[in-house]
C-alpha cells in the first residue's frame, strides 16, 4: 500500500437532489418508541483529483421521483454542471448499488465505464427479486438497463474490496442490498469514507438499529464496524441520506448554499439533539 503522503488528495461534494418526509417508525426495523418526524434527503457524490474524476451514484429521474412521491428538486446529472462536470465528459461511475434513487440516469453518462460489484447485478436479476419487499426497492428498467452496458463491455465488476485509483477504495459491505459497496477517499483531511446506504443516517450507526429496507440484518451490522474501522473518525464518516450533512459541511460557494456541500472540509460539531 502507497505511503499516504504519496496520494492524490481529492475534493469531494455531496450534491442534494431530493427530499421527503418521513417519521421515525419507518426509518428502523422494529419502529421508534420515540415516534417524530424524520425526513430523509437524496444525494449524489463527486471525487475529483488533478488525475481523475469520479461520480458515485447518479440518483433518480423525475418521472421516477413522481411515482415514488419524492419531492425532486433538480436532476442530480444537470447539477454536476454546478461543479464544473459533464456528463459527456464523465469516464468513471461507481453504482454504490442498483437501488432506484443510486441508479436511475445512468443513459445520462454515453462514455463512462459503471463500476459495480459483481454480487449485485447477481442479486437484482437473481431469485430474490420474485419478493416484492425486496424488489421494491429497484426499477427494472434500471437494472435492465445495467445488463445491456454490460453487453456493451462498459460495467466493470469488483469482487470485494479494491484500490479503483490511487487514493480511491471500493469496499463491499453487503446488508442493505446484496452487493452494496460504499467509497474511501483520500483528501486533505484524510480519509474520507463515503458510506451511502451502509447507513442512511448517523443514527443507525450509532443506535446499531438498522433502516427497514435490508437484506440481511447481520451484514449491516457488521458493516457499521467496517465504517469505522476504514475511517480514522467518527467525523470521517458520511451517511447516505441525513439532512445533518448539509448543516455540518460548508457549500462550495455562496450561491450553492442548499445544493452542494464540500466534504473534504471538517464538518461544524453537531447538535448535541440530532
Amino acid at each position: 500500500m502507497p505511503d499516504d503522503n504519496n496520494l492524490p488528495r481529492y475534493q469531494v461534494y455531496a450534491l442534494r437532489y431530493a427530499t421527503r418526509e418521513g417519521r421515525r417508525q419507518d426509518n428502523f426495523i422494529g419502529g421508534d418508541p420515540h415516534d417524530g418526524p424524520m425526513p430523509m434527503d437524496y444525494f449524489c457524490w463527486l471525487a475529483i483529483s488533478d488525475e481523475r474524476r469520479f461520480v458515485i451514484d447518479c440518483g433518480f429521474t423525475d418521472e421516477v421521483s413522481a411515482q415514488r412521491k419524492r419531492t425532486y428538486l433538480r436532476n442530480p446529472v444537470d447539477a454536476l454542471e454546478l461543479l464544473g462536470v459533464r456528463a459527456g465528459d464523465v469516464e468513471d461511475v461507481i453504482i454504490t448499488h442498483l437501488h432506484y434513487d443510486h441508479v436511475g440516469n445512468f443513459d445520462r453518462f454515453p462514455k463512462a465505464r459503471f463500476h459495480l460489484q459483481e454480487a449485485e447485478l447477481a442479486f437484482a436479476t437473481g431469485k430474490y427479486m420474485r419478493h416484492p419487499f425486496l424488489s421494491h426497492a429497484f426499477e427494472v428498467e434500471d437494472v435492465v438497463g445495467m445488463v445491456r452496458l454490460n453487453y456493451r463491455g462498459r460495467v466493470v465488476f469488483h469482487n470485494g474490496d479494491t484500490e479503483l485509483a490511487p487514493g480511491l477504495r471500493l469496499h463491499l459491505a453487503g446488508g442493505h442490498s446484496a452487493g452494496l459497496q460504499f467509497v474511501s477517499v483520500h483528501t486533505q483531511r484524510g480519509w474520507l469514507v463515503l458510506a451511502s446506504d451502509v447507513t442512511h443516517y448517523y443514527e443507525h450507526m450509532e443506535s446499531g438499529r438498522p433502516f427497514t429496507t435490508t437484506f440481511h440484518v447481520g451484514d449491516t451490522l457488521e458493516g457499521y464496524n467496517r465504517l469505522r474501522a476504514i475511517a480514522p473518525s467518527p467525523d470521517h464518516i458520511v451517511p447516505g441520506h441525513d439532512p445533518l450533512v448539509m448543516r455540518l459541511y460548508p457549500p462550495p460557494s455562496p450561491d450553492l448554499k442548499g445544493v452542494a456541500v464540500r466534504l473534504d472540509t471538517p464538518p461544524m460539531e453537531r447538535p448535541l439533539n440530532a
